[in-house]
Parts: structure tokens; sequence; C-alpha cells
């Protein structure tokens, strides 16, 4: 039922809120004028905070903290200022006992799914310094030298970039950061402008392969002229890559790269396993938490050595890799060229002989896949955050496995993917949340679902 139009606050307005609870995301949630929802960025529960409005329907508002006015129980002080960190002002235990709240939630009153083993959050190795690839924005700020600034977008801002390092990265990495910002302000280089479309610096990407120390930096810019000898000199590294970009979006992926110096991937270790990571290529960025991540997926699997496995959204191969030392064999499903050239390479580079890797999207190739490979006895899935399509799950379904193991950094995508495939005749029995994240609101999970007594209901064929 939507709220009385006069309990409903124009954007602009200024409100005082007492948070309730926390929203999947992260915002906090709270009641204006008898029950109208706001959504309160910067907000934890318990929290009384002056809010103004940015956005507002008929349902809920949008809101950003402007002041605490009284702060909850849980809230501590942050450590370091970072945009990317909004749950540093809760106690470790807590931001975990919110996540592992925020699974389950999803499954059940998303998924309206019940009867499954709602298991123990695994906690983080490292609660900072974790990260092995950081992403920065180039901007203005006419108190820095030469007006340039590289961090992070402020909070609710698509053009306002905040100087500083991420207290999620490592020193190394943070350094390569103050490295090429010394740089591009001494070669008095401008930023790109998101709101006029001028300037050259758009992002610096930094990817640290934290079991070997190797480290790329990719610097990505507008179309122009780079002076490429001094760049390398004053940036140390394994690999350096400079990609330019033509287009308005702010985005690090596509356009055209070129190798500046060094190698054009790096590597790291995972798993007793050497990945090479090329420079668009994904890979999680928390190198021990994905070890963890993917050691619940193998437990689900339950591989006893001869089962076929399907790892669809395979990547560079990560997870189909790990599980190819328990499988009798793997068949790996990803859109992306350049990350099945790479899982290629890492297949041979292991020397494992039981996994192939294919190109195409699962949507229209895991038919064909499936007249190839025969059936699997295994479908792992790995999705973007948007989740598996409803198509895509037809097309697992129709492959009919005896066990599906899906790995979502996504629990409100999850939620009704797992229920789509609950309907199609599968159980889901057991899911553990795996904290990749700490000192944010997102969060991975491990769900296990298996073929039903009664079987999987085989979709019509479209």
């Amino acid at each position: 039922m939507d709220a009385p139009a006069a309990s409903r606050p124009q954007t602009g307005e200024e409100l005082e809120l007492t948070i309730d609870r926390l929203a999947h995301g992260g915002n906090g949630v709270a009641r204006h004028g008898g029950g109208y929802v706001v959504f309160v960025q910067g907000a934890i529960p318990g929290d009384r905070v002056r809010a103004v409005v940015t956005k507002r329907n008929r349902k809920y508002a949008e809101a950003r903290t402007l002041e605490i006015l009284e702060p909850g129980p849980d809230r501590i002080e942050p450590v370091a200022h970072h945009p990317g960190a909004a749950w540093q002002v809760m106690p470790y235990a807590v931001q975990l006992a919110h996540k592992q709240e925020h699974v389950e939630d999803a499954l059940r009153r998303i998924g309206k799914l019940d009867g499954f083993e709602m298991e123990e959050i695994v906690p983080a190795v490292e609660q900072w310094g974790y990260r092995n690839k950081l992403e920065y924005s180039f901007g203005v700020d006419a108190t820095a030298p030469g007006g340039l600034v590289c961090g992070f977008h402020a909070p609710g801002s698509w053009e306002t970039i905040v100087d500083g390092e991420s207290k999620l990265g490592s020193a190394r990495a943070n350094a390569a950061r103050e490295q090429v910002l010394a740089w591009a302000r001494a070669e008095g280089l401008t930023a790109y402008d998101r709101r006029s479309t001028l300037g050259f610096l758009r992002n610096l990407v930094i990817r640290e392969g934290r079991r070997t120390g190797q480290l790329q930096v990719r610097l990505v810019t507008s179309p122009g002229e780079l002076d490429s000898a001094s760049l390398e000199a004053a940036v140390p590294c394994d690999s350096l890559v400079w990609t330019q970009v033509d287009g308005t979006g702010e985005t690090t992926q596509g356009g055209f790269s070129e190798l500046v110096a060094g190698r054009p991937a790096i590597e790291e270790e995972l798993s007793g396993l050497t990945f090479s990571i090329s420079a668009e290529a994904f890979f999680q960025t928390n190198t021990e938490m994905a070890e963890k991540l993917y050691a619940v997926a193998a437990e689900y699997a339950g591989l006893k050595g001869w089962e076929r496995v399907y790892d669809l959204f395979c990547g560079i191969g990560t997870i189909g890799l790990v599980l190819s030392q328990r499988a009798g064999e793997v068949w790996g499903l990803e859109i992306i060229e350049q990350a099945i050239e790479d899982a290629i390479a890492n297949a041979r580079a292991n020397e494992v002989s039981n996994a192939q890797f294919f190109a195409g999207d699962v949507r229209l190739a895991l038919r064909e896949l499936a007249e190839k490979a025969k059936k699997p006895d295994l479908v792992v899935v790995d999705p973007p955050r948007a989740g598996l399509s409803q198509k895509v799950v037809r097309r697992i379904v129709e492959t009919a496995p005896k066990r599906i193991v899906y790995v979502s950094c996504n629990p409100t995508t999850l939620a009704p993917n797992a229920a789509q495939l609950v309907e199609a005749g599968y159980v889901l029995r057991r899911v553990r949340p795996v904290d990749m994240f700490p000192q944010t609101p997102h969060i991975e999970c491990v769900a296990l679902l298996e073929a039903g007594p009664g079987g999987v209901q085989n979709p019509a064929r479209d």
C-alpha cells in the first residue's frame, strides 16, 4: 500500500530519523510520518540522524546522512575516511551478524524458501588490507597540487572524487597510486571531467599477486598522447598497461590497451594452483578468502573422482581448475573470449588435462555443450550480481545435473534463482555465507541444490 501523500517528504527536505535496521545493500531503514520508508545512506541501526532526501516516489525515499544526532549502540569510530568502507563504523562481529541475517532473509522472504540448513558465516582472514585489486578515479580539487586528485567517488556523487589511498589495499598498491599521481602532476595532465567530458586521465587500476608479489598498474585515459618512457621510469611494477577509452561512461573495461612495460599479465597462487591474470580478467579480489570460498564449493560438490562437471561463467577457470583435482572431467563456459584464453593457458600451466574451456553465452551455448560433452553430474555457477536469467535457469534444468553448486555475490538474486530451481524439482540443502569484503555490505555465499526424490521437471524446449 502506498503511503499517504502528506507523509511523503520532498526531494531536498531534511528529516530527523531513527534507524530501525539495515536493508540489503547496506543502507539504514527508517520510517517517516507514520510508516513511509526512507533508506538512509551512512546510517546504522539505533542511529538518530539528520538526513537530506535525495530521491522519492510513492512507496519510499532515499536520503543521505548529514549529521549523526545520536549514535546507535553499535556505532564505533571509523579507522579511516574511506567511501568504500561504509560498514567500518560497526564492530566486525556485528557486520558478520548482519550479513548472515541478510542472506537468510533473502532466501526466506524473497525466495520463500524453507527447510535448508543455514550454516555459520565464514569470517575474513584479514579485516583490512585484503584487496588484490583497487580501482581509483581521477578528479579535480583546486586545493591539490596541480588541481589533480586520485581516489574514490564521494558517497552519492558521480563526479566528485575524494583524494586518498585505500585502507582495503596493501601498502605496496597504495604506493603505486602515489607514484602515478606524482608523475601525472609533474606531467601537467588533466583529469577527465565527467560533466563536460573533457580531460585525459580517467581511472587507475592496480592488481597485486598476494602470493607471488607481482604488481600490475593500468592507467585508463581518454584517447591522446602519453609519455610512456617517463611513466615507466616513475612506476616500477611487473606489468604496466595503458588503456584508452573513447566514450562518456566511466568504465575500465574495453577500449584499446597496450603494454607499456613488463609482462601482459601477472600471476597469483590459489589452492595450490598458479593463475595468470590479464589486465581485464575477472579474479576474486580477496585471494585468501577466494581460497575459502572455493573450498566451500568443493565441499558442497562432494566429488568422488569420476564426475562430469560444468563450470558456467567460468572466467579464467579458477573454480573449474580447483575442482578438476577431484573430478573426472570439467567443462568451462564463459562469454569473454580473453578469459577463455586465460583459462586454457592456466590449465596448461598447471598441467591439468581433464578440463576444457569454451567461449560462448551460457544462455545460447549450454545446449550445444551438453550435446558435445554429454550431461553433467554437477553444475557450478558463479554468475555476476544480476544472477541467472530465467532462460539460463531453464537451460541448466534441461541438463538435469544431480547437484548444483551456486556461488553467489548477491543473495537477492540467488533467492529467486534458487526458488526457480526448487520449482523445477531441486531441493535447497545448504547455504554458507563467506565474508570476502569486510567493512562493506557485500557478501558472497555458496548454496547447494540437489535433485529431489520426484526428479527434475524438464522444461519445454524454447
